[in-house]
């Protein structure tokens, strides 16, 4: 009997087939005591598992490219923690097994964190799976993961980590589910990258009986169990109907009326460039620079390497718009000679700009080098700063950029609450604004973007971050200077029009997202958009934002 479960969907298509749960093992090894003369090697097993698991997330990394890689190279540096090596030896030193060490050093970094309300308290499945990746090798058993099937399948999981999203086969997963997670989640953002509906925060996502044949609407967050003849053919006709749509759509991003959207790609480095200029984007507007810092958490790249990794994306767009984030460290991205290991809080510590500042040989050789890569490329460059709170980061950040010589626009992300209320301020120092639509719900509601108990406030939908847009982009029309977005809420087509009805100027997202998010922006008047923004404006919650916008959108 077909029964209909709801999550929350987070990247679209509908995927029709059947249930495989990732592997499961038991990690968890016995708590025996060692001799005190075998303690040295038992913490030589341990540092040896360690960096072995260290370079396979980077192999991984390197093996997955673009996002993917960054995402795992954080991973590694986790692995590497070495205040997490120190506890693991510590235990090993009273008695513990290496296996039994490492197990509860992450154990006790996990509940600490958690009790702190810690940003990377949220990472849980980050943590945990570099924790039984470590345990697992040291155990010499199998790690959980990807089932193994020659049928295409739909995966089940309470939750993926980035090192099994990365390297999923399209072509085998068909889409898949998990119990926890949010909208702004690894995983989710992963999803989007591999074009793969995806639904997250499914309660009971894991008691979908293996081979029960689910329809996924990665769009909706609907599960439909056992779906009738009927549903699947309602499913399959509008997924068609979607691609048709897809395929007819070309073109600058623009309303129907022919009020131009630009539609730009978030690229994570080089390697994410093809996919973006396959799905049209009109530029960058958000060039994460972080994956070239992650290579060596000891010491920043040099500048020659720099401005070869900068040069290679901005050839990509000849008289494009390409909008570069400096380096974002701090919080749940740590580099060891960057951002100090003792902060109670990291997310309200020393991150972003505020790490740059406090390192500006760093911030000063990162600018010159966009400015040698910007050097006779056609280019429209935009470099903006994150975590600007006030106009006095922005002022900072303007001048950093003035001394190094660089000639482009200069920005701020508009990431924490303060930045938002008083934007007219910050736009007195710098040329434009770039809404982080993820870290700005995050601090707007006190939510963990990573943790799926609160993930309808991650929910872009929000009427009070909503406001926070609208805020913006008037102070940014006000001045006479641009306001976009380039958090994950612009992938939602139907957000997309939103935010042009709240007077956001250009949108970036995934590449997978673009042909999307184009087809709908084209079928709607720039007055419809803006109807639909003050109907989503004056509801109270995220479901019924969306659906008074869905209903002037529709025509209702």
């Amino acid at each position: 009997m077909e029964t209909t479960l709801r999550g929350v969907g987070v990247s679209h298509g509908v995927a029709i087939g059947e249930v495989r749960h990732m592997g499961t093992a038991v990690l968890e090894p016995p708590a025996k005591q060692i001799p005190a003369d075998e303690a040295e090697r038992e913490q030589g097993r341990a540092r040896q598992a360690v960096e072995a698991v260290a370079a396979d997330l980077i192999a991984r990394g390197n093996l997955a490219g673009g996002e993917a890689q960054a995402v795992l190279e954080a991973q590694a540096l986790m692995a590497q923690d070495p205040e997490l090596m120190a506890d693991v030896e510590r235990r090993i030193a009273v008695g513990s097994t290496a296996e039994r060490g490492v197990y509860d050093a992450f154990a006790a970094y996990r509940a600490l964190l958690a009790g702190a309300g810690e940003y990377l308290a949220g990472r849980v499945a980050d943590l945990d799976d570099v924790r039984n990746r470590i345990v697992a090798r040291l155990l010499g058993v199998p790690m959980p993961g990807v089932p193994d099937s020659d049928e295409p399948y739909v995966l089940i999981a309470r939750d993926l980590a980035p090192a099994d999203t990365a390297l999923l086969d399209p072509t085998l997963v068909l889409g898949f589910v998990t119990e926890e997670g949010g909208p702004t989640s690894h995983s989710a953002i992963l999803a989007r990258a591999l074009g793969v509906p995806a639904v997250v925060a499914l309660p009971g996502a894991g008691e979908l009986v293996e081979g029960t044949v689910i329809a996924v609407d990665g769009s909706t967050g609907e599960i439909f169990v056992e779906p009738s003849a009927e549903k699947r053919a309602e499913l399959e006709r509008a997924a068609a109907e979607r691609k048709a749509a897809l395929a007819a759509s070309s073109g600058p991003g623009a309303t129907s009326d022919g009020h131009k959207v630009p539609l730009l790609a978030n690229v994570g480095g080089p390697g994410d460039v093809a996919a973006a200029v396959e799905a049209g984007a009109e530029g960058v507007g958000l060039f994460r620079t972080e994956f070239l810092f992650l290579d060596d958490s000891k010491q920043a790249p040099a500048e020659v390497k720099q401005v070869e990794a900068y040069r290679k994306v901005l050839e990509a767009f000849p008289e494009g718009r390409v909008v570069v984030r400096v380096l974002d460290a701090g919080a749940d991205k740590p580099l060891d000679f960057l951002t100090p290991a003792d902060e109670p809080n990291p997310a309200l510590g020393v991150r972003g700009l505020r790490t740059l500042l406090d390192h500006p040989d760093v911030l000063r050789t990162q600018l010159t080098a966009l400015a040698k890569a910007a050097e006779g490329l056609p280019v429209y460059l935009e470099v903006m700063a994150p975590m600007v709170a006030d106009r006095i980061d922005a002022k900072a950040f303007a001048d950093a950029c003035r001394e190094a010589g660089l000639r482009a626009k200069f920005g701020a992300m508009v990431e924490i609450p303060s930045a938002a209320l008083r934007a007219r301020s910050i736009l007195q120092e710098v040329e434009f604004l770039s809404l982080g639509t993820n870290d700005l719900a995050q601090y707007t509601f006190a939510a963990d973007r990573q943790v799926g108990a609160v993930s309808r406030l991650q929910d872009p939908w929000q009427p009070a971050l909503l406001d926070l847009v609208a805020a913006s982009a008037e102070a940014a029309k006000a001045e006479g200077k641009s306001c976009g977005v380039c958090g994950e809420a612009a992938s939602d087509p139907e957000l997309a029009c939103v935010l042009t009805g709240l007077g956001v100027t250009s949108l970036s997202m995934g590449a997978a997202s673009i042909p999307y998010v184009r087809a709908t922006l084209a079928k709607h008047t720039l007055a419809q958009c803006e109807r639909a923004a003050a109907a989503a404006r004056a509801a109270d919650t995220a479901e019924d934002a969306r659906a008074a916008a869905r209903a002037v959108l529709s025509g209702e």
